[in-house]
């Protein structure tokens, strides 16, 4: 009986150890797979923009697309296609959402990691969680309804639709990314800097600003490239209150049109399939890609610098 008994405990843990075995070749196989699905995805993306950026540039000239200062796609008789009217009112948002996001939520991480209590950043944190969870679509009414007829009791002039109430409405969405991902490179910095520098006589301030925050600087700028990445590619939002006027312009006050609003606008149905203006929306969207490209590029050179300075 004692026998069998051990008998059955030794079959049951073979049959464990099997099991554990298994999973321990299966699960490295799974995260290959995603891997390769992740990268699989991301190729199919840049083969499609490429094949029908092609398409496009086969019908309208890449010089023109470069050079002319106008984009009116849908003149029948001449339309023009210069994508600069688009840049422009593109970096007009991203500059303006970033004058907003930048200082704000570097304030609230210098506030979170230095300043606050537990009990304080257990408070604002989930509060700054649920402003990066409201739907685009939401701002984008917001910025329309209440922040442009507060801007046209200060700018009488302001139309419905500009730049300047977007811009600033982008900025508050994407404070909460600048703030977590900030304070979360400020809090890695080790206390025993903080502390070696407060025992030499520095005030807080001090240490948040020119201790903590240069050791935690390629995290910062980490953060800062995918706020302006966000505003970048924002959609919903300038195209509800930002208009659709493509204008070579830097007046704030004005109705501009993004790249993001125009791909929305012939997607809605503007256009039809295999037209010149369906095809544009590639070719803009090839620019946005390679905006986010070379930008993610650059940050990351920045990145590397200052943690080797670290």
């Amino acid at each position: 009986m004692e026998k069998s008994i051990r008998q059955m405990i030794k079959d049951k843990k073979e049959k464990q150890k099997a099991r554990l075995n298994f999973m321990e070749k299966l699960v490295p196989g799974l995260l290959l797979f995603c891997a390769f699905l992740s990268v699989l995805t991301t190729l199919g993306i840049v083969f499609t923009l490429i094949v029908e950026t092609f398409t496009f540039f086969n019908r309208v000239s890449i010089i023109e697309f470069f050079t002319n200062k106008d984009w009116y796609p849908f003149f029948e008789g001449d339309p023009d296609y210069g994508i600069w009217p688009l840049i422009s009112g593109t970096l007009m948002i991203t500059g303006i959402a970033m004058l907003v996001a930048i200082p704000f939520g570097l304030a609230a991480a210098i506030y979170l990691s230095e300043y606050a209590s537990d009990r304080v950043r257990r408070f604002i944190k989930p509060i700054l969680e649920v402003l990066a969870g409201i739907p685009t679509i939401v701002y984008g009414f917001f910025a329309l309804t209440f922040v442009t007829p507060v801007l046209q009791n200060v700018i009488p002039s302001l139309p419905v639709f500009n730049a300047l109430s977007p811009g600033l409405v982008i900025g508050i969405m994407i404070i909460p990314m600048v703030a977590s991902l900030s304070e979360d490179a400020m809090s890695s910095v080790p206390n025993a800097i903080r502390e070696g520098a407060l025992g030499l006589g520095a005030t807080r301030f001090e240490v948040a600003v020119k201790v903590v925050l240069p050791a935690a600087l390629s995290g910062i700028i980490a953060s800062f490239v995918l706020a302006i990445s966000r505003a970048i590619g924002e959609t919903m939002i300038v195209t509800v209150a930002g208009g659709a006027t493509p204008k070579l312009t830097m007046d704030v006050t004005e109705s501009i049109q993004t790249m993001t609003s125009y791909i929305v606008q012939v997607s809605l149905g503007d256009a039809g399939f295999g037209t010149t203006i369906y095809y544009s929306i590639y070719a803009v969207g090839m620019t946005l890609f390679l905006f986010t490209l070379i930008m993610n590029l650059i940050a990351q050179y920045i990145s590397r610098r200052f943690r080797e300075e670290y």
